[in-house]
This record gives C-alpha cells, sequence and structure tokens, in this order.
C-alpha cells in the first residue's frame, strides 16, 4: 500500500460481531475477532517507526512494531512468540486492555489519522496461535533453589509468576476462590473475556510449573509471617486486587434485590447464577438500574439484559464526557438498548412492605468547577427529585482492598485508603521480602497496568532473590 493510499485511511479494519439483538439474549463473546486476511490489512498499515511510540504506551512494554510487521508478512506464530516475550497473557489483553488511552493514542498516525488497532492484532496473533494449536510452554531457566509466594491469581498475579518461573523460581499461587483468574474470572462477562480463553492462558503457566493453590485465603489459611517462617518461601508478591466493594450509604441500600456490582457479576460469571440449577441465583429483575459509569457499570446493564430484564438503566452523576468507561463499551451498551439516565444521583432506594426494591429515588445534577479528578464537579439541583421504578438495583461505583493482609501483616505500611504502599517502580513494600502491584496498591485500575506492576515487582524479586 502506497504512503499516498495510507493517509487516506480514516477508520481502522472492523471486526465483524454479534448483531445486538441476538447478543441481547446469549453470553457469548460480541467481536468475532479478525480473519487472516483482514489481520494482514490492517498490520499493512504499520509505519514500522524507527523510534516507536507505541512501546513507551504499553506498560509491558510489547514489541508492537515487531509482532504487527510478523502479522503483515503472515507470519501469525511468530508474531504470538514475539507477544509472548514480554506479555503473559496476549489472548487477554488484546480484548480488554484500554489501548485506545495507551499504545494506540502514541501512534504517531493518530495524530492526523487513525491509529493502528493494536489491540485487535494482539488478539488475532494470540487466538491464531491457541485455534492452531501452536501454543507453548515458555523456556525456563534452570532452578534457582528459590521459592516465592504469589497472593492472588489476577493479571498482576500472573504476570509476576510468569516471570518469576521464566527465571528458575518455585512459584506458588495462593488463590482465595475456588478458580484461578482472579477479576478475569469473576469480574468480567463472557461476553467480553471468555473464560475458555483465560482458563488457557493459566494452564500454560502450570505447564511452565507454576503451582495454584486454591481456597487458601493469606491472612487467614496463612499469614504472610506463616508463609515465611513455615513453608519456606523467600520472597511474597501481594496481588490480591481490590475486592471490596463500595457503598452509597443511602436509605434502603440493604433492600431485597440490591446488589454490589462485585456480588452480581461474581454470581453470574463464577456461579453460573444464571442457570436454572444455580444453588447460588440472582433475581432476575425485568426493570433493572445499574448505578456508576464504568466499565463495570457497563458489565452490569449489560448481563442484567442478558439475564431477562426488559429494561436496563444506567444512573450516572456525570456527563457521558466524563464517563470513566471505554467508548467501545458504552458503545455497545447503547446498540444492546441500555438506557443512560446522566446528570442524575441516587438519594434512596425505596422498598415495598416486605423489603423488596420498588424504585430508586434520584435527584438531578448540573455541573460545576473541576474537582482533584480533573471532572467537573456534579452539583444537585434543588427540587428536581423524581423516581424510576424497578425492581434491582447493581451498585457500581468502585471497589477498596480487602483489609485482611494489612490487618494481619501491621508491619506493611497501608495508605489512608487502605492500599498497600509499594514503590511504583519496583513493587518494594516496607516490609523486607515482600512486593505488591496492582489494585492492592493502585485501587481499582486496568488490567494492563496489573500486569506492568507484577512484571516490575517480579524484577525486583530477581534482583533482591539473585543478590543474597
Amino acid at each position: 500500500m502506497s504512503k499516498q493510499e495510507r493517509k487516506r485511511r480514516t477508520v481502522p479494519v472492523p471486526m465483524n460481531e454479534q448483531p445486538s439483538q441476538e447478543r441481547v439474549r446469549n453470553f457469548k463473546e460480541v467481536p468475532f475477532g479478525y480473519t487472516e486476511e483482514q489481520a494482514v490489512e490492517e498490520a499493512s498499515q504499520c509505519l514500522q517507526c524507527k523510534k516507536p511510540l507505541c512501546v513507551q504506551g504499553c506498560p509491558v512494554n510489547v514489541k508492537i512494531p515487531e509482532f504487527i510487521k510478523a502479522i503483515a508478512d503472515r507470519e501469525f506464530d511468530k508474531a504470538a512468540h514475539i507477544l509472548k516475550e514480554t506479555n503473559s497473557l496476549p489472548a487477554v489483553c488484546g480484548r480488554v486492555c484500554p489501548q485506545e488511552d495507551q499504545c494506540e493514542q502514541k501512534c504517531i498516525l493518530a495524530k492526523k489519522f487513525t491509529p493502528i488497532a493494536i489491540g485487535n492484532l494482539e488478539r488475532f496473533a494470540a487466538d491464531w496461535e491457541r485455534d492452531h494449536g501452536k501454543m507453548s510452554t515458555p523456556e525456563c531457566k534452570a532452578s534457582r533453589g528459590k521459592k516465592v509466594a504469589v497472593v492472588g491469581s489476577g493479571p498482576a498475579g500472573l504476570t509476576a509468576a510468569g516471570e518469576l518461573v521464566k527465571e528458575g523460581f518455585d512459584v506458588t499461587i495462593f488463590e482465595a476462590l475456588h478458580e484461578a483468574g482472579g477479576v478475569l474470572m469473576y469480574g468480567i462477562p463472557e461476553f467480553r473475556l471468555p473464560k475458555e480463553i483465560v482458563q488457557q492462558e493459566i494452564s500454560m503457566l502450570e505447564k511452565a510449573g507454576v503451582k495454584i493453590q486454591k481456597n487458601f485465603i493469606v491472612g487467614k489459611t496463612a499469614t504472610i509471617d506463616e508463609l515465611f517462617n513455615e513453608d519456606g518461601f523467600d520472597a511474597v508478591f501481594v496481588g490480591s486486587g481490590a475486592g471490596l466493594p463500595s457503598f452509597m450509604r443511602i436509605k434502603g441500600e440493604n433492600g431485597i434485590g440490591v446488589y454490589s456490582a462485585n456480588e452480581y457479576l461474581t454470581r453470574s460469571n463464577l456461579m453460573k447464577a444464571y442457570k436454572p440449577e444455580s444453588q447460588t441465583p440472582i433475581i432476575r429483575g425485568k426493570r433493572v438500574v445499574t448505578v456508576g459509569g464504568g466499565n463495570v457499570a457497563m458489565d452490569s446493564a449489560r448481563t442484567a439484559l442478558r439475564l431477562g430484564a426488559d429494561e436496563s438503566i444506567i444512573v450516572y452523576r456525570r456527563s457521558e464526557a466524563e464517563m470513566p468507561a471505554r467508548a467501545a463499551e458504552i458503545h455497545h451498551a447503547e446498540e444492546e438498548g441500555i438506557q443512560f439516565n446522566l446528570l442524575c444521583n441516587p438519594v434512596e432506594i425505596i422498598q415495598d412492605e416486605k423489603g423488596f426494591v420498588e424504585g430508586i429515588r434520584c435527584i438531578r445534577m448540573k455541573l460545576g468547577e473541576p474537582d482533584s479528578s480533573g471532572r467537573r464537579r456534579p452539583v444537585p439541583i434543588e427540587g428536581s427529585e423524581f423516581v424510576i421504578d424497578c425492581d434491582v438495583v447493581i451498585i457500581a461505583i468502585g471497589n477498596k482492598p480487602n483489609p485482611l493482609i494489612p490487618r494481619t501483616s501491621p508491619d506493611i505500611e497501608v495508605s489512608k485508603w487502605g492500599t498497600i504502599e509499594a514503590d511504583e517502580e519496583d513493587g518494594r513494600t516496607s516490609k523486607k521480602h515482600v512486593y505488591a502491584g496492582g489494585d492492592i496498591v493502585t485501587g481499582a485500575a486496568t488490567v494492563i497496568l496489573a500486569m506492568g506492576a507484577g512484571k516490575r515487582a517480579a524484577q525486583s524479586i530477581i534482583k533482591d532473590l539473585l543478590e543474597n
């Protein structure tokens, strides 16, 4: 393709996807992914910059131009191999990373035209490798004779474990739930991230030698000190995430039919509560209100539709411009018929005489001056209260870290928000040979940022243990 033709490009090669009217009644993945021809066409648009800014925008420093060139040359196996040199979970990242705010935002083409669809190509290469039976376990160095415990099997923990096992460390992941994968399994719905893909990427780590101990709650089953003193671990990485839901503290929040998004999605994604035989069913509301404007709110509202809701309504206190959800997720939600009630904030959840939810009282808002987040502060409009009739309310306004580990390891310093204080560059905490990264340090953030933190902490562990 000539330079002149490249300049005329205004949109990336689109991915085919399920029609919205079909997908709202099933949990199958929405986009189908690129075909080989589509991937080659998109990859051929890359300028192969000598100083690629896109790599600077990737928290795990994927060799983006190299893997894209391999796709353009139809060397799909090679593309996947290049990705895995720096990214343990490429099929996951290709689906859920906010590339538009990271690598694609840095793409030189984005300054005047459309950036390369790096995420779509990453997904293609990882899927091609898996679909063609080409997945291989990472090459690992000889044993170092050192044991490392990883707390939590979400993206930070899996990344740290992957980096450490390749360097010859004996790695055990301790997972509190009965399935490994953390937020990738319980938090993100099947229609955005099929669980089979998560499990396949985890199985490759296990084949490389990573051990996973499930139903093991660090801080209860054993403390961090016990892992050191009784089980002989030389270092501990804490990547236990932020799984404690926040609530609004308004009247009626204890009503029957009120869920945190964490509980609602966990029951659906991990415990399959949508199945008739489920022992932990969810109330299948016909008119469901989800409070919040992030990706988790979009996931909850779209899940409610798939569980049979006639109407699924988002209530968010700011405007669409301030919504933290990815533009693609808002777009998919709109396509599926999710209703958006913006500049609107709940003040009470209304219950009937038996305690069941029958409505949510809200107040209209307007935008004032920017707050500490840089977004314009929502201000209530007096006398503007109104009621939305509903039978289920899902609260999706964020999560905080569980305080169990800091409480049982008081020599680990925490912030006033309950997050573990860890060095941003190396993951070291105030306790010797204890490292932390991901949402337990930053609060709820993105998968790729958690992976970047896990990778940096693993490099510190390698350095510290090998110097002793």
